[in-house]
């Protein structure tokens, strides 16, 4: 094995399975996509860390992969089928979109930032992995061209109710992502049913806030 294999290999081992995920199709995609691809090549050393890995390059507003223990949770919490169309919003370079292109059959992943855009589809390309399709917009604004879809993951938090994303979810779709409204941040499932939108928390969780989903700061006299 090569060293980013083995490490892959003991991300999942140290870092996933011990972290209840017990889907072997997550747990074969994240033995599958080389994360160090989606990785800038001075922080490649860092790309099976346990953490919030900061992909961006310069001066250009802080944009992460998420941990992939988080990741691989969320993702089997959404039951992400294999005929399923998913969005995944704030792709950053494209990682967790790789991932749900291992699970569903069609993927649509939007990043705010062009130059991480680009490098998503560049990563894509590289891989062959071609049921995804990366396109800039806000994250807020997700992809209503191609809606509506059978899950939408955030890859990252938000602190506010993401309305505009609920509206895009089949009756029967799910929404996963980070839920800081109020503290503590925690993982939660939205659930599209009969016109309404449930929410179940599944546990507490920290990610960095995507753009545009940030808390309106309260005005101080």
């Amino acid at each position: 094995m090569t060293g980013f294999s083995t490490a892959r290999q003991y991300m999942v081992d140290g870092q996933v399975r011990p972290s209840d995920v017990t889907d072997d199709r997550i747990l074969e995609a994240m033995l599958t996509v080389p994360r160090e691809v989606f990785v800038p090549a001075s922080k490649q050393a860092l790309a099976y860390l346990d953490l919030d890995l900061d992909v961006t390059e310069g001066d250009a507003a802080k944009r992460c992969l998420i941990t992939p223990a988080l990741l691989a949770r969320m993702l089997q919490a959404a039951e992400i089928k294999a005929t399923d169309r998913v969005l995944v919003v704030g792709c950053a370079t494209g990682y967790a979109a790789a991932i749900v292109a291992h699970l569903a059959g069609e993927v649509s992943a939007t990043e705010s930032d062009p130059a991480l855009a680009g490098k998503a589809s560049a990563a894509f390309a590289q891989l062959g992995i071609q049921n995804v399709t990366v396109k800039t917009a806000a994250v807020a604004d997700g992809d209503a061209a191609c809606a509506p879809y059978d899950v939408i993951v955030l890859n990252g938090a938000t602190e506010i109710i993401p309305s505009g994303l609920f509206g895009q979810l089949k009756e029967g779709g799910r929404l996963v992502g980070v839920f800081g409204l109020t503290p503590p941040p925690r993982a939660t499932l939205v659930t599209h049913t009969h016109g309404d939108f449930g929410h179940r928390e599944l546990f507490d969780a920290t990610a960095p806030v995507l753009p545009g989903l940030e808390r309106v700061p309260a005005f101080v006299f």
